[in-house]
């Protein structure tokens, strides 16, 4: 959801905004020819494949081991299975999270429109929309202490989402929670790893007082879902039914994505297996051919994605709103409370693409080792920078959740200020890295127009 924060121009200055950071800017590269060669440009998006190939890999067989984990607990729910669960979906979200740079890059996961969005169906939104509306899904407790009802989970035959259309749920099936996902408005989420860590946790806010912290006390306190609930309580076989569904579904949407850029066999545009891993390094032949991206346009929408995942997405949508709100609700883990390995996650998935390396391991010729002297050296600054800030969220995450140190006092509060600006800047580098491929683009070309503004 997009919300429009506005703050006067002292506040901003006093947190440390710049009022360029957030500005389309308009600013455009000098498109200066720096002797990368066609055989160069084959060989970075290889790479890159490689890396999305191995990733996607890791994220499906951790979606696989959540599932097994959710099975085992929706079979025989006790609290050593319910924990076990919850460590389970952890682990799934490292390994997702570095995926995340692969978005915005009219990729298979999130592709809007063509050949691309028909046939992988673009399941982003199915897998890790936020931020969910948690009353669609189950109860809550809202500002008055009250329980809330008229859920998913509470009705038996036919939901009606807010501004959406029915779907019967008298069953609650895989089927049924992708009809439902986003069915009315963004915030209608019913499927995907957040509402699976809804399930889990619980709800992590206090709706009547955020500074007072009245429904889960504690800086390092997340949700406190009772075990009951998938036990003795109403509906507890319907929640079982729920999360089982979501994870299936979870799974068959990364199988689908994980095929997209396998490498093992030839490309199948019939199936979709290694399709656009094909297209994307030019090697689909006969009647797909034409569905082969030019590299240019290939780099172009890779630099682009890259700058507006860092710069729009994590930077502001994930970090700046949270703690300028600021609000549990705002951030990206909020019922596990584990928005600081989400932002370590993506960001890493960012350096990753940058300069070739998946887990530490270089996988061949990089975006950044083919850079001059001087942009490498701007890259280099600001990497340094992002590090030591997303390394002090972390650390500061094992006494002070991230939902306390976007409280006002916060000892961390302005870290995560200067760490959002900073990737910000970090964003708005990718239109010098793209000039050095001969690939034109403004700071306007790296913002979401649609970012929320403050």
């Amino acid at each position: 959801m997009k919300r429009e924060i506005l703050l006067s121009s002292a506040v901003m200055a006093m947190l440390g905004f710049g009022l360029s950071a957030c500005g389309g800017g308009g600013g455009s590269s000098n498109n200066t020819p720096t002797g990368i060669t066609t055989a160069q440009k084959s060989a970075v998006l290889n790479t890159y494949a490689t890396i999305a190939e191995k990733n996607y890999e890791d994220a499906l067989t951790d979606a696989q081991a959540l599932k097994e984990a959710i099975d085992a607990f929706v079979a025989d729910p006790t609290q050593t299975k319910m924990d076990a669960a919850k460590a389970a979906w952890k682990s799934a979200r490292e390994s997702y999270g570095t995926t995340e740079i692969f978005r915005l890059s009219n990729g298979p996961v999130d592709a809007e429109s063509g050949w691309v969005a028909t046939m992988y169906g673009a399941p982003e939104g199915q897998m890790n929309a936020w931020p969910l509306d948690e009353n669609m899904i189950d109860y809550t407790t809202d500002a008055t202490g009250a329980t809330t009802s008229g859920n998913i989970i509470d009705t038996t035959g036919i939901f009606t989402p807010t501004g959406g259309e029915d779907v019967n749920v008298t069953t609650i099936t895989k089927e049924a929670l992708a009809a439902l996902n986003e069915n009315g408005g963004d915030a209608n989420v019913a499927s995907g790893y957040h509402a699976i860590e809804f399930l889990l946790w619980g709800q992590d806010q206090d709706y009547a007082s955020f500074i007072d912290d009245t429904v889960t006390n504690g800086a390092t306190t997340a949700g406190q879902r009772a075990l009951s609930d998938f036990t003795s309580a109403a509906n507890a076989d319907r929640r079982k039914a729920y999360l089982a569904a979501a994870a299936e579904l979870l799974v068959d949407d990364l199988t689908a994505i994980s095929n997209a850029w396998q490498s093992e066999n030839a490309p199948n545009c019939t199936t979709g297996l290694g399709c656009y891993r094909g297209a994307l390094l030019g090697t689909l032949s006969g009647t797909d051919a034409e569905k082969n991206i030019a590299p240019d346009d290939a780099l172009r929408d890779i630099f682009v994605g890259m700058g507006v995942f860092i710069k729009s997405e994590l930077a502001n949508e994930r970090m700046a709103v949270a703690v300028l709100t600021p609000s549990e609700e705002d951030e990206h883990s909020c019922f596990s409370d584990n928005t600081h390995r989400d932002i370590a996650t993506n960001y890493q998935g960012f350096v990753n693409v940058l300069k070739g390396e998946y887990r530490g391991t270089s996988q061949g010729s990089s975006f950044y080792s083919l850079l001059g002297t001087a942009q490498k050296g701007e890259v280099d600054t600001l990497i340094t920078s992002i590090n030591t800030k997303v390394e002090a969220i972390n650390t500061a995450a094992q006494s002070e959740h991230f939902d306390y140190q976007i409280k006002e006092g916060s000892s961390g509060r302005q870290n995560i200020v200067n760490a959002k600006n900073a990737m910000r800047d970090l964003g708005d580098k990718m239109v010098g890295v793209a000039s050095e491929f001969g690939i034109s683009l403004t700071t306007d070309d790296v913002t979401d127009s649609e970012e929320t503004q403050i």
